[in-house]
């Protein structure tokens, strides 16, 4: 049920949000936000070498994680929401995440192979000028720049970084 509304929401959301979209030259490119979906250890650790690559072209990086039940907190390094944070008429509640979506990043960065329903409706209200992510029907609601035949996350990340730092 929950869900149900979230998606009659996300959908209010994506006719309503009025937010900038430009197309920003990477290099001048200050803030760069990340969300993605806790799965394993391995995207946890590529996503941390992603972050390490942008910091290092001297990126300020906001990190996002969707935690889903049953799923472990590696590190505990990054803000997260739970679908705890889903109210009954299916608004998220979390804080963080709301402050996450209403920031006006550069560059956000949406890592993962198969959407979320949670996180796109955080992308529905996106503020952010370029959001970029893996190609799926529909995506373009939700995605500014999409990466299509990607066979893992690291092969995910590997063409954002590339596509994203090609813009000027």
């Amino acid at each position: 049920m929950r869900l149900n509304f979230l998606k009659f929401k996300t959908n209010a959301l994506l006719k309503k949000n009025k937010a900038l979209r430009a197309n920003v030259g990477y290099k001048q490119a200050k803030t760069v936000g990340i969300i993605f979906s806790v799965e394993d250890k391995q995207k946890h650790f590529i996503v941390k070498e992603f972050i390490k690559k942008l910091e290092l072209d001297e990126k300020n990086v906001q990190v996002l994680e969707y935690l889903p039940a049953k799923h472990d907190n590696y590190e505990f390094k990054f803000d997260f929401f739970t679908e705890k944070d889903l109210s009954f008429w299916g608004n998220i509640t979390s804080h963080t995440a709301l402050q996450f979506a209403e920031a006006p990043f550069d560059f956000l960065f949406y890592i993962d192979l198969t959407p979320n329903l949670l996180v796109l409706h955080l992308l529905a209200k996106s503020k952010a000028k370029c959001r970029v992510g893996k190609f799926f029907d529909d995506g373009q609601l939700y995605l500014d720049l999409m990466i299509e035949s990607v066979a893992n996350t690291q092969a995910l990340i590997d063409s954002m970084y590339k596509y994203a730092s090609q813009l000027k």
